[in-house]
């Protein structure tokens, strides 16, 4: 039974956790061509997330490769502990420890997209909000009672939930309208959306890092196959014309 449900929320992200929390999700407009993107979320990852989460499955050479980075640029801005090229992009976090702190080791990121879908980590990144509740003092929309900091709180600044007042039955009640930042971020809240976008950009590329290369080869074997049936038609044709 668990291996049914692991794979129903391998082959269905949306569906299945869409509904966690109950918070519409988001469309992330992603674009695997985008290198300049691509980089950039690449960047964010280094930055902001390797510290706890690892991408085990991911080869440094193979990124800079497919973003088009050159070698020596990506290991200067890129590897921090002196990793080698071909390594994966892993970090020196003990599990042990990791659960301590967190409740749970920090999962391994290489597949998130895969599994959580694209528009999930859109939304859940962009729906962090101040809770002093919480252990680290914030919440998340999409995954209540997350149990990691708001890491790219930096960027977006202090986020809290927003609300507007309106009548309903003739009484006064507040409505949830959205996230809103404190406006102490480096970023603009549409700068910060965007950069989020790269971000999730770049896990989608991880999670299939040959997505663009399968397309391309999948479109020309179905000209062939098109090009081929008709080729086979015709003389199909041509061979039952002269038995008739």
């Amino acid at each position: 039974m668990k291996k049914l449900i692991l794979v129903l929320a391998f082959l269905l992200p949306n569906a299945v956790f869409a509904a966690g929390g109950g918070v519409h999700l988001d469309t992330a407009n992603y674009d695997l061509t985008d290198k300049v993107s691509l980089q950039n979320g690449a960047k964010l990852f280094q930055n902001y997330c390797l510290g706890c989460h690892q991408m085990q499955y991911q080869r440094y050479q193979r990124a800079f490769e497919d973003l088009g980075i050159p070698t020596e640029i990506g290991q200067e801005n890129l590897q921090f502990t002196g990793e080698k090229v071909g390594d994966y992009i892993k970090n020196g976090m003990p599990a042990d420890s990791a659960a301590k702190w967190f409740g749970a080791p920090p999962p391994d990121l290489t597949l998130v997209a895969r599994v959580r879908g694209a528009d999930w980590l859109y939304t859940y990144l962009r729906t962090f909000y101040v809770d002093e509740s919480r252990p680290f003092g914030v919440n998340n929309l999409v995954f209540p009672e997350v149990g990691m900091p708001h890491v790219l709180q930096e960027l977006q600044g202090v986020p809290s939930k927003a609300t507007e007042e309106h009548m309903v039955d003739g009484e006064m009640v507040e409505r949830y309208v959205g996230i809103k930042s404190d406006g102490s971020g480096v970023l603009s809240p549409e700068e910060y959306d965007s950069a989020v976008l790269d971000l999730v950009n770049y896990l989608v590329y991880t999670g299939e890092p040959s997505r663009l290369e399968s397309e391309s080869i999948g479109r020309w074997v179905i000209i062939f196959l098109l090009v081929f049936f008709v080729l086979i038609y015709l003389l199909k044709k041509e061979y039952w014309r002269d038995v008739h």
